[in-house]
C-alpha cells in the first residue's frame, strides 16, 4: 500500500504557500499561491524508485514528502482540477514556434511519471501534461487550456486507471466513456489528431484493496479500441505489451503494480514514436 500510496501523494501537485491568504472570487490571477512546485529531494526519490522492480524493497521517502502531501491536499480544495498546473508553461509555449508544441500527451501520474522518468522523451514538441491522481472529469475541464489552446497537432490521452478506482468519487462506466467522447469531440473541432491509448494493467490498487480492476480494465480497453475504430482515431495498445496473463503489470516493469518504472517506459516509448509517426 505504502507505494501507491506515495505516488498519489507525491505528484498530484502542491503549493509551497498553502498558508497564504489566496485570491478570491473571480480574478486577474487565480493560481497565486497555488502555483505547484516538486521539492527537489522528492524529484530524486522518485528517479530512486522508478528504477526499482515490484519485487524490490522501496527505500524510505524523503522528509519533505509529508509537508508535500498536506500542501497539495490544501491546494486542491482551490484548484479541483488543477488548472494552475501547467498554466505558467502554458503560457511559456505560445511565446514559441508551434514546431515547440506539435504533440501533447493527456493524461494522470503514469503519463506524468513518463516525463521525471525520460524527460528526453518529452523533447522536440512533445509536451507532458500529466496530473497524478486525475480522473477523467478533472481532464476534461482543463483539455481547453492544457491542449486546445496550445494548437498541437495531435493528442496522446491515456486515462482510466483512476475512473476505475473512483479517486473523484464513484462514477459510471458510461460517465468515462462520456468523457472521452468530449475531449475527442473537443480535439477534433479544433483540428487536432487523436490517439487513444489503453488503460495500462493493474490487479489490484493498493489504496482501494476491495477492487479488482483488471476485468474492468479489459472492458474499458476493448471499448477505447473499438470507438477509436468508429470514429478513425489512432489507438495505441500498451496493455499488450506491459501485462500478465492475469491482467497484472508485469513485476519487473513496474515498482508498484501500477505505474511502470524505467524499463516499462522504456518498453512504452518505441510504441509511442510509431503512434504518433503514424498518426501526426
Amino acid at each position: 500500500m505504502m507505494r501507491c500510496a506515495l505516488l498519489l501523494a507525491m505528484l498530484a501537485g502542491a503549493s509551497t504557500a498553502s498558508a497564504q491568504t489566496l485570491p478570491v472570487g473571480m480574478v486577474a490571477n487565480p493560481c497565486e499561491g497555488l502555483t505547484p512546485q516538486i521539492p527537489e529531494p522528492v524529484k530524486a526519490y522518485i528517479h530512486t524508485i522508478s528504477a526499482l522492480a515490484q519485487t524490490a524493497t522501496i527505500p524510505p521517502p524523503p522528509p519533505e514528502l509529508a509537508a508535500y502531501r498536506q500542501a497539495n491536499l490544501e491546494a486542491r480544495k482551490n484548484d479541483w482540477a488543477d488548472l494552475c498546473r501547467y498554466r505558467a508553461d502554458n503560457a511559456r509555449l505560445l511565446a514559441l514556434p508551434a514546431s515547440g508544441r506539435r504533440v501533447v500527451f493527456m493524461g494522470d501520474s503514469i503519463t506524468q511519471n513518463w516525463g521525471l522518468d525520460d524527460p528526453g522523451f518529452f523533447s522536440g514538441g512533445i509536451v507532458n501534461r500529466g496530473i497524478s491522481g486525475q480522473t477523467t472529469p478533472q481532464m476534461l475541464l482543463r483539455f481547453q487550456a492544457d491542449v486546445v489552446a496550445l494548437r498541437p497537432k495531435l493528442v496522446h490521452i491515456m486515462a482510466g486507471t483512476n475512473d476505475i478506482a473512483g479517486n473523484s468519487g464513484p462514477n459510471a462506466v458510461e460517465d468515462y466513456k462520456n468523457n472521452i467522447r468530449a475531449m475527442v469531440t473537443l480535439a477534433k473541432a479544433n483540428g487536432i489528431k487523436v490517439v487513444l491509448a489503453s488503460i495500462p494493467p493493474a490487479a489490484r490498487f493498493a489504496w482501494k484493496p476491495e477492487l479488482q480492476p483488471a476485468p474492468r480494465v479489459a472492458e474499458l480497453n476493448a471499448w477505447l479500441k473499438a470507438y477509436a475504430a468508429a470514429e478513425k482515431l489512432g489507438y495505441l495498445d500498451y496493455h499488450g505489451s506491459l501485462t500478465t496473463r492475469d491482467g497484472a503489470l508485469q513485476p519487473m516493469l513496474t515498482f508498484d503494480g501500477i505505474h511502470p518504472n524505467h524499463a516499462g517506459y522504456q518498453v512504452m516509448a518505441p510504441l509511442a514514436r510509431r503512434a504518433l509517426a503514424a498518426h501526426e
